[in-house]
């Protein structure tokens, strides 16, 4: 390291000497027999010179160097600090306690928010979705009359509904605060939602992968309405939809790819309302709506692509009111039993009609 610093101090000397030659345009050196004091003492100034140069650059190698091991010493510390409060706060969540666990779930967030690398921070996050993914019995297949089972489940609830919250209010937060988890990994595969403050609200989930496959929302509704769904790839595979309401109203679509595939929605109610379509593709591709009043009122539909192919509708209403499409295609080719789809007051731009935006014999 030394060695090449140096060299390099030489060639740039060098390049500047020469540049400095030709500029003056010097033709040749004055050579002399004799040397007089004022060009020894010139030399002398030179050899110091020279020499305190190359003195200074050392130094500043080995400040440099001497930085880079503080910096990665303190990066250990901080690393080992944190993995000290991992430990305890994941032994927290383990706990029979439901206070103490609240604590560990804290304890995690605030884990989260400081860590010293990405990494850590998302696997504190990890943690977090892994304990929505431990096996829970939602409250409608508690036994009757068993109260010490309800008081335990209720419990249990509100340390998951805090983990959904925390999550939640970590999601809002702009993308460039430093304790904002935004394009982090969040994998909820088969966890199961239910009471009445499950909410999502407002989240943003831009970037990394976002997962509710096979999930269940068992009761008390799931709100995701005014959330942004932008650059991410976001999975709702096979999820069960067995509560109402479900809203996505007010939500953004752009980008990312969005996958509501073989999911099954028994809610009456499932809102799309006021929803923005700008781009990317949303896959509904053989979802069962199923006694449910599906509504994309007053949505806009811009660019990309939305698909219901091989999806089943029975016994509700698919309605599209006053809703907006402007390069978005459509493909419809469902399977509808008593169930109407409505484009009451629906404008379509650039002078496409409903053949030419939406493909299906039911738009027809």
């Amino acid at each position: 390291m030394l060695v090449l610093a140096f060299l390099t101090a030489v060639a740039v000397a060098g390049s500047v000497f020469y540049a400095g030659w030709d500029l003056l345009d010097v033709q040749g050196i004055k050579t002399e027999r004799r040397l007089d004091s004022k060009t020894l003492f010139d030399l002398v100034k030179l050899s110091f010179g020279v020499v305190a140069g190359a003195g200074a650059l050392v130094a500043l190698i080995v400040a440099y160097r001497r930085q880079r091991v503080d910096e990665d010493g303190a990066v250990r510390d901080a690393t080992r600090l944190h993995n000290e409060r991992f430990a305890t706060a994941v032994s927290q969540l383990g706990e029979a306690s439901p206070a103490v666990r609240l604590g560990g779930v804290h304890a995690l967030a605030g884990l989260a928010d400081d860590a010293p690398t990405r990494a850590l921070r998302q696997t504190c996050i990890d943690v977090l979705c892994a304990y929505l993914r431990l096996p829970y019995t939602p409250e409608g297949q508690l036994p009757d009359g068993d109260v010490a089972a309800r008081h335990e489940h209720l419990a249990l609830r509100e340390v998951r509904h805090t983990i959904v919250r925390l999550i939640r209010d970590h999601l809002r937060l702009d993308a460039d605060h430093p304790h904002s988890w935004q394009g982090h990994d969040l994998d909820f595969t088969g966890a199961v939602f239910d009471g009445k403050h499950v909410s999502f609200a407002g989240s943003v989930f831009s970037g990394g992968n976002i997962s509710f496959a096979d999930a269940v929302f068992a009761t008390g509704g799931i709100d995701f309405g005014d959330c942004s769904f932008r650059g991410a790839n976001v999975s709702f595979e096979n999820c069960a939809f067995a509560t109402s309401p479900v809203s996505f109203a007010g939500a953004t679509f752009s980008s990312g790819f969005i996958s509501f595939e073989e999911a099954a929605f028994a809610s009456s109610s499932v809102n799309f309302g006021g929803t923005t379509f700008a781009g990317g593709s949303v896959s509904f591709r053989g979802a069962a709506f199923s006694g449910s009043a599906v509504g994309f009122l007053h949505s806009t539909f811009s660019d990309g692509r939305i698909d219901f192919e091989e999806a089943s509708f029975s016994g509700g209403q698919l309605h599209f009111g006053c809703a907006r499409f402007a390069g978005t295609r459509v493909d419809l080719t469902a399977n509808f039993t008593d169930c109407p789809v409505v484009f009451t007051d629906t404008t379509f731009a650039d002078g496409n009609d409903l053949s030419q935006t939406i493909r299906g014999t039911s738009a027809r």
